[in-house]
């Protein structure tokens, strides 16, 4: 019998036009999988609706009827995107058991494009954390190593995917949330430009930074996905009117040689050995391909960590503010006065990863603080745009490592938020600068863990990053069939 999980979207949408499989077949293996699930990917499994919806999509595609793009696919769906017909808890207690009046705009794209939603996958608390360990219904587990984290915030998505417990999932990347675990956990993740998938439903956390993206198996999936959920939402204020091209159709039937930029140090400084013998490695093989790699310079890219935490935190002490016990969110009980409301919803609500931050971000925005921290910050981000405008104008793409090593331990780094925040010391200057960044398997570790490997594009070059990545991951090459 064939494992119809270990394939992908493409392999899945020709078996479905060939009559070899059903929708409802496919997901019922998805669904057997993730009963039986050990990885804590999935906060809620929707695989009794998913079958009802895929039993829908068979009848039409036996009746002939026109369908969408997803049709029969299975797509799992981070916590923080908003649904009507399941739950949205962003992983937290303060949230537990809340149910949306209005679904995402990508939910309603995806369910446009005849997906097959699988269920809404686990987290880090409102997207804050790199290792999922963040979350009020515990860790994911790395699907490589058990006692691994996945990565985070979106770790739910990627280990789903790379679990074979989903075709293909949707995660939310702050500074890195959808690559960091993507590279953990052995797929491929995907974060579009600032402004080309709406927000619309997206629960807030930094939303200048905020940015909803796919995982798949391959670029070809992630291309498809991204086609899917991209485009104009009049409903979210910073959604970009342009016209989109495919990045399906710019995925290239040849290779074509490319200007590739990268920094040497971030190849060297504070990497692990085996990051760095693979993106050597990497560097070797666009050589031989034809690819022209340049030395480039960011002057201010060693200042993203430190302008990042100071800018998410400030936009999440706003954005929380809300969950009060009286506009949203559960409220405590045995209260004495509003502000002991306040204080006892969100002491009981919020963990200790959200407290942190909100307490930072509201520092830095508090009288005699704010141009000190928030104002500079805001000017190093706008000397970090200005410095990628400059080199994407001699080069195609940059490369870089995605996180400086591989998939640490669970509890490794918990007690310890620095070491914790510089794991995405490499993928928060494309929030920063609202770049589309992906990251692709790089390699493994001697322990056999994934690396990863980032490509950055200038804004709005989305297809054309997409297409550069199909031909790096070709060079690597990464078989979609076993992730």
């Amino acid at each position: 019998m064939t494992d119809w999980t270990k394939k992908s979207a493409g392999d899945l949408a020709t078996a479905f036009e060939a009559g070899e499989v059903t929708s409802l077949e496919v997901t019922g293996q998805y669904a057997a999988k993730i009963s039986a699930d050990a990885l804590n990917a999935f906060i809620t499994p929707l695989t009794d609706r998913a079958k009802e919806r895929a039993r829908a999509i068979d009848l039409r595609r036996r009746a002939g009827a026109p369908l969408g793009p997803l049709a029969g696919i299975p797509v799992a769906v981070k916590d923080n995107i908003a649904t009507t017909f399941a739950p949205t808890t962003c992983a937290s207690r303060i949230l537990d058991g809340y149910r949306s009046p209005y679904n995402a705009a990508v939910i309603d794209r995806l369910e446009a494009a005849d997906a097959v939603i699988i269920g809404k996958t686990n987290m880090d608390e409102f997207g804050m954390g790199s290792s999922n360990e963040n979350s009020a219904f515990g860790p994911v587990v790395n699907p490589h190593a058990e006692g691994k984290t996945p990565g985070g915030s979106s770790g739910g998505s990627a280990a789903a995917v790379a679990g074979h417990l989903t075709c293909m999932a949707l995660g939310s990347d702050t500074g890195g949330s959808v690559r960091q675990p993507a590279a953990f956990s052995g797929c491929v993740g995907f974060k579009p430009t600032y402004g080309t998938v709406s927000r619309y439903g997206l629960v807030a956390f930094a939303s200048s930074l905020d940015q909803i993206g796919p995982l798949g198996r391959s670029v070809a999936d992630v291309a498809t996905l991204f086609d899917a959920i991209a485009g104009h939402d009049p409903r979210d204020s910073t959604s970009s009117p342009a016209a989109l091209p495919s990045a399906q159709e710019a995925l290239p039937a040849a290779p074509k040689p490319l200007t590739i930029g990268f920094v040497p140090g971030w190849q060297v400084g504070g990497l692990a050995s085996a990051i760095q013998e693979e993106m050597e490695r990497l560097t070797k093989l666009c050589r031989e391909a034809g690819h022209a790699l340049i030395e480039v310079e960011l002057p201010h890219v060693h200042l993203g960590i430190a302008a990042y935490y100071i800018i998410a935190n400030a936009e999440a002490s706003a954005n929380l503010a809300r969950y009060d016990g009286v506009r949203f969110s559960r409220r405590a009980e045995n209260f004495r006065s509003l502000h002991d409301l306040y204080s006892r919803t969100r002491g009981e609500g919020f963990g200790r990863e959200v407290k942190r931050r909100i307490m930072l971000g509201t520092y830095v925005l508090s009288a005699g603080y704010y141009e000190a921290y928030y104002l500079r910050a805001l000017k190093v981000r706008n000397r970090m745009r200005d410095d990628f405008r400059r080199v994407f104008e001699q080069v195609d793409v940059l490369i870089s490592p995605t996180a400086p090593t591989a998939a640490f331990a669970l509890g490794e780094k918990i007690d310890d938020p620095l070491a914790m925040y510089l794991s995405d010391v490499f993928t928060v200057p494309a929030n920063l600068a609202g770049l589309p960044a992906i990251s692709l398997p790089l390699g493994v570790d001697a322990g056999g863990l994934p690396l990863g490997v980032q490509l950055w594009g200038a804004r709005y070059s989305d297809h054309r990053l997409l297409a550069a990545a199909a031909q790096i991951e070709q060079l690597l090459g990464f078989d979609p069939h076993t992730p």
